[in-house]
Formats: C-alpha cells, sequence, structure tokens
C-alpha cells in the first residue's frame, strides 16, 4: 500500500495494491503496523460505519470534539464519491483550507482524516456505499458540524447546488468564521 500525504500533510491518501484476474480481485484494505508507520503515530480504530446514498446525497461538514474528536479512515465499497477534510484547528498553517479527493470502487483509495478535522462527501455515481473507520465513540453532546457551502472554505462540490440533498440538521449549520467550537493546533488530539 501506498501512504500520499496531501496538500495538507496531515491528510494521507492511502492507496492499495489490486490483486486481480480473470476470477476477480483481493485487496488489503487496512495493515495496522503499515498505516501507523506512514502516520508517524498510533491510531486505535473502535468501529466501523457504513452507509448507503444516492447521487446528490452530501453527508456534512461533520467532527467531533474532545474528548471524543475522531479520526476516520473512509473508503467506497460500491459507487464514487468525492471525499472532503478541512482542517479546523486554529492556529494551523492551513486553517481553513481542504483537501478533496474522489473515492470509488474502481480506484479503492482510501483517505485518512485526522481529528481536527471535519469531514464530508457527496455522491457522484447514482448511489454509493461509504464505509470507514474511526478511532473514537460516537457522543451527541460533541458532535458538531460546518457549513458545506462555507465561502471561507470555498469546496466545489462537482454537483450543481440545487441538485445537493441534505439533511435538516446539515442545512443548520454555521460557517467557519462563526464556530465558536473548533481545535487548537498547539494541542496533541491523540495523547
Amino acid at each position: 500500500m501506498k501512504f500520499i500525504k496531501q496538500a495538507i500533510p496531515e491528510v494521507v491518501l492511502c492507496q492499495p495494491k489490486i490483486h486481480g484476474d480473470t476470477r476477480g480481485y483481493f485487496v488489503e484494505t487496512f495493515r495496522q503496523d503499515l498505516f501507523e508507520q506512514a502516520l508517524g503515530f498510533s491510531v486505535d480504530f473502535v468501529q466501523d460505519n457504513e452507509s448507503k446514498s444516492s447521487k446528490g446525497v452530501l453527508r456534512g461538514l461533520h467532527f467531533q470534539l474532545a474528548p471524543y474528536a475522531q479520526s476516520k479512515l473512509v473508503r467506497v465499497i460500491e459507487g464514487e464519491v468525492l471525499d472532503v477534510a478541512v482542517d479546523i484547528r486554529q492556529g494551523s498553517p492551513t486553517f481553513s483550507q481542504h483537501v478533496a479527493v474522489k473515492l470509488s470502487s474502481e480506484n479503492k483509495y482510501q483517505l485518512f482524516v485526522p481529528r481536527g478535522f471535519a469531514h464530508g462527501f457527496v455522491v457522484l455515481s447514482d448511489t454509493a456505499i461509504f464505509a470507514y473507520k474511526v478511532d473514537n465513540y460516537y457522543s451527541p453532546e460533541c458532535d458538531r458540524g460546518l457549513a458545506f457551502d462555507d465561502s471561507e472554505i470555498n469546496i466545489n462540490w462537482i454537483l450543481p447546488k440545487n441538485s445537493l440533498q441534505l439533511s435538516a440538521k446539515d442545512t443548520q449549520q454555521l460557517n467557519l468564521s462563526a464556530s465558536v467550537d473548533l481545535f487548537d493546533y498547539r494541542i496533541n488530539y491523540y495523547l
């Protein structure tokens, strides 16, 4: 597996080696030792999640505050999405910047989204099955989000805005500049 640091180096694209022949394929989707070697620190995933969505469904931008901050390792089992990670660590040299990567069942790419980042995706194919590992449990009290269309973040979601489908919660999220619940770049949230 190849691990490629993105424009924001804490966000890492994982490109697995696909072994295929006429019978189908085999791919190793996760290996703890290689993953931690590439990151340079330990991440202990505690839960796997999966969702199915139709074209235009946009989920995000979500994050959880400490002490329930989460890292995510995300991938697509079926279909294609545009996956986005936004740096929300105040004081970071890349604060408010984002990484956007197409993940699909064809390319089998995965994206590591560390603690201190908001995360979201939009479905580009007719349907998509999206799977991800998290290193902390869900906490309703620590659950937060950002507006998907915040002009300060300026994400190109590829699809026209009027074709996007959001939850009621995601239509109510604040812009980054109005958010008081963010992360501090000086704090190591992995301790």
